[in-house]
């Protein structure tokens, strides 16, 4: 990408044919806690691992394509080429198996460049932490089930909007972030950590989709946005996660999936996740699989959602 196409354009309407992905260096780190053990090995067998833990078979039937939404005001275009966007970030280890295929033949879709990004534990968004609207501090009694009050949900923090109007970073850092391939079954493995909330909004992971491209040496070029999507958690893993700490110490109100502006309530196909967890001890780690039916014909960047 030129210096003028980068002045002259926003990022998030940067012609998608001259997108680039910076490659991560090595060494990211390990969710920390209790947790760790179970992401230490999330990499070893990208292709077996993510078969067992999503409990998908050969005989997996097609699925409707998975909702569009929109992209929010804090993406960064393809900004990590890596697998474990953890970075030195505490919280919760979480290993997301995703698959994407195609939904009208099911057939799944390899070399395509998946796009994850999320806030941490305590709803702050790397890039943008000075608009970002997390919170820290001793916890009231009711924050892990409270819902918002005053102003209601716009569906992003404060200082950004609810649809796709994209904010400029303000600042270096990107934790949580990262951009992946799809194997020759689709699918991909993303280390993180569960992600908290922010005032107006549920617990989610944002996602885009890109197909057609390149991979090249300095990442991925071209092709087609062809989804922009959000992952959810259900209220049980939530209410679980926000028993451990850092979640235990944000002070934010937090919105309930039945409450939130953005999920359909339409289950898998908009985007709540599959997971598994100890239920005892969810510090332990999670486990969270989806696969995203697509078309790969489509365009869809969620910025006029």
């Amino acid at each position: 990408m030129t210096g003028n196409q980068q002045h002259n354009e926003p990022k998030h309407k940067r012609d998608l044919t001259r997108r680039k992905v910076v490659v991560a260096g090595a060494g990211a780190a390990v969710a920390v806690g209790a947790g760790a053990g179970l992401a230490s090995g999330a990499f070893a067998d990208e292709t077996t691992s993510t078969a067992s833990a999503s409990g998908t078979s050969s005989a997996e039937v097609c699925y409707k394509l998975t909702s569009e939404t929109t992209e929010g005001p804090y993406y960064i275009d393809a900004d990590k080429l890596r697998r474990d966007i953890t970075e030195d970030k505490e919280g919760i280890p979480l290993v997301l198996d995703l698959k994407v295929i195609d939904s009208e033949t099911c057939k799944p879709i390899r070399n395509a460049a998946v796009d994850i990004w999320h806030c941490d534990a305590l709803g702050i968004y790397s890039g943008y932490e000075s608009l970002s609207t997390g919170g820290g501090g001793t916890a009231p009694t009711d924050a892990p089930s409270g819902t918002p009050t005053g102003e209601p949900p716009s569906g992003a923090p404060s200082g950004g909007t609810g649809g796709g109007v994209h904010e400029e970073p303000t600042d270096d850092e990107r934790y949580l972030r990262g951009t992946w391939k799809t194997d020759k079954h689709g699918k991909v493995t993303f280390k993180t950590v569960f992600p908290g909330w922010y005032r107006g909004r549920t617990v989610h992971i944002h996602a885009k989709v890109h197909v057609g491209g390149e991979w090249t040496d300095a990442g991925y070029e071209g092709g087609n946005t062809c989804h922009t999507g959000q992952f959810f958690f259900d209220e049980t893993s939530v209410l679980a996660s926000a028993e451990v700490e850092p979640y235990s110490t944000s002070t934010t109100e937090r919105t309930t999936l039945d409450e939130d502006t953005i999920y359909d309530q339409s289950g898998t196909a908009g985007g709540l996740l599959k997971l598994k967890y100890d239920k005892k001890n969810i510090a332990k780690g999670v486990v969270g699989s989806l696969t995203m039916g697509v078309d790969p014909d489509a365009t869809n960047e969620g910025t006029s959602l």
